[in-house]
């Protein structure tokens, strides 16, 4: 589903440039789930942003579904992130203008996958059927979040990466969102890429990974 071979990336600064990832392999079957921990700093989010083709990296290679991604240029790029990705991040990227089901709906259409069934069933699996016509900022954080990742797949991706999806909630709140994120996950027969900075989070997934000084090491729960 996803592979990456020998990534290497450097950032610029006034001193020169900065290694971040030195050299990364990370492999992700289809339907599995891998959660990424590191501390902050350590290249995390770089890496999932390499993963969606929003960057790439200065050598190495980035495959999804066996193309080669990080070959791609910006425009070939961004379309497969519309047909073959889902994309849920810390901050919940919804647009205010559009209402709860409209905000829900925007993924699959751009992708021309919209599935009347499926949005339904989202609807009322991410508790927000009695909220279709409430705009984000009528939300709490905790439905925001989840309306996020009813968005990311509400086109049934193949894979979702998510950066911290949880990181600006509450633990209850946190707990919550994650079990149905999973849920979802699992029902749709995605892959799931997770990058969190805390081991609970980490542990209902199949695997998980550290990356520490730009190299990823297999990480104990």
């Amino acid at each position: 589903m996803l592979e990456l071979r020998g990534i290497r990336k450097s950032y610029p600064t006034p001193q020169g440039p900065l290694p971040v990832l030195r050299g990364v392999d990370l492999c992700l079957a289809a339907g599995e789930s891998l959660a990424l921990m590191g501390e902050s700093g350590s290249g995390k989010s770089t890496l999932l942003h390499l993963a969606a083709g929003l960057d790439t990296p200065d050598s190495g290679e980035v495959r999804l579904d066996d193309r080669l991604l990080s070959a791609l240029d910006e425009p070939a790029r961004a379309e497969c992130r519309r047909r073959r990705l889902g994309l849920v991040f810390q901050q919940f990227h919804l647009v205010p203008s559009l209402d709860v089901l409209d905000n829900l709906r925007l993924q699959a259409r751009l992708a021309g996958r919209e599935e009347t069934a499926w949005t339904r069933e989202l609807l009322r699996r991410l508790g927000l059927a009695d909220m279709a016509g409430r705009y984000p900022e009528q939300l709490s954080g905790g439905q925001q979040q989840r309306l996020a990742i009813g968005r990311a797949l509400a086109a049934r991706p193949a894979l979702l990466l998510a950066d911290e999806p949880t990181g600006n909630l509450d633990e209850r709140s946190a707990d919550r969102v994650l079990a149905l994120l999973l849920e979802l996950v699992r029902d749709s027969g995605c892959a799931l890429l997770m990058v969190t900075h805390s081991p609970r989070v980490a542990a209902p997934l199949d695997r998980c990974l550290r990356l520490s000084r730009g190299r990823i090491a297999e990480a104990a729960l």
